[in-house]
């Protein structure tokens, strides 16, 4: 009877840094601008956040570190693709690989230290909740705070004219600026709240999913959210039951290794990214869906504004 519940609590876990990195990117996309520096984003944050954490001893400060560096890297990407008019694909790629060395280098001497984890106040008060409390408290505060930028983003999107002003911009940045919109500052402001998120999501993998550093932390979940935005079809809703179902798929295959299922452990650990896969090809059977829901002017740069 219990197995259950720790699934559940696992999938919650597991897809949390999905939730933040594809909901910042869906909000870096519904603007128009295609950054696949994700994963690069992440791994910068990662490594911000657990020297950060392991020099103060703070891991608020290592969160916040992180996300001010996903964040910076995010601005890099503004200057060469808003400033610079810079091919927004090849420098999305760029700022992946970048990402991926520049963490690799900074984190040669934090490979194999593990951070202690403490309990928090907020975790004791809501382990008293009777019955639920102690499959509650397993979940990290960040986990929680996922749910609000969630509420948060689908409400900014559809709930508000300054989200009505971005969508508008991701539909027709022409248009947006004849109304006396400033399309390059709105796209600006999005890329960086996508870069915070991604810097969040890597700080959330090396301060509470796995508390220690190694090179590649991410493991291509940063491909993975960018994967999500089109699976859900730039919908927020869909990208957090995305992030919770290959999360789902991360924790099957990991209870199946504990189980001791006679199947190869690297077939096991490619599962999420199989999954991943599928779900593409299926999306891509139906163009009419994608062209539907993308933003018209998605990788496009916009030349109106100096």
């Amino acid at each position: 009877m219990d197995a259950l519940p720790a699934i559940l609590i696992a999938t919650l876990v597991a897809g949390t840094p999905l939730v933040y990195a594809a909901l910042g990117e869906l909000v870096v996309e519904k603007s128009g601008v295609l950054n696949l520096g994700v994963e690069g984003m992440m791994l910068t944050g990662a490594i911000a956040a657990f020297a950060t954490a392991h020099a103060t001893g703070n891991l608020w400060l290592g969160v916040a570190v992180g996300c001010v560096a996903g964040a910076a890297l995010a601005f890099v990407f503004a200057v060469l693709t808003l400033g610079l008019k810079a091919n927004q694909v090849a420098s999305g790629l760029a700022l992946a690989i970048f990402g991926a060395g520049f963490s690799a280098f900074l984190g040669k001497s934090y490979v194999g230290v593990a951070l202690p984890q403490e309990a928090s106040i907020f975790t004791e008060v809501i382990g008293a909740i009777p019955l639920i409390g102690p499959w509650l408290a397993q979940l990290h505060p960040l986990v929680y705070l996922s749910w609000l930028v969630f509420f948060g983003v689908f409400r900014f999107l559809y709930g508000t004219q300054a989200g009505l002003a971005l969508r508008a911009i991701g539909e027709s940045p022409a248009s947006a600026h004849s109304l006396g919109y400033s399309v390059n500052t709105v796209r600006l402001l999005a890329l960086l709240f996508g870069g915070a998120m991604a810097g969040i999501a890597g700080a959330y993998l090396a301060l509470v999913y796995t508390s220690l550093w190694v090179e590649g932390l991410t493991a291509g979940r940063g491909w993975i959210a960018l994967a999500l935005v089109v699976f859900a079809t730039w919908r927020p809703e869909r990208v957090l039951l995305g992030a919770y179902l290959f999360g789902g798929v991360t924790t099957a295959q990991l209870f199946a290794q504990g189980a001791g299922v006679p199947v190869p452990p690297e077939f096991m650990s490619s599962l999420p990214y199989l999954a991943t896969i599928v779900v593409l090809v299926l999306i891509s059977r139906n163009p009419m869906l994608l062209q539907l829901n993308a933003p018209a002017s998605l990788g496009k740069p916009f030349h109106g504004e100096a």
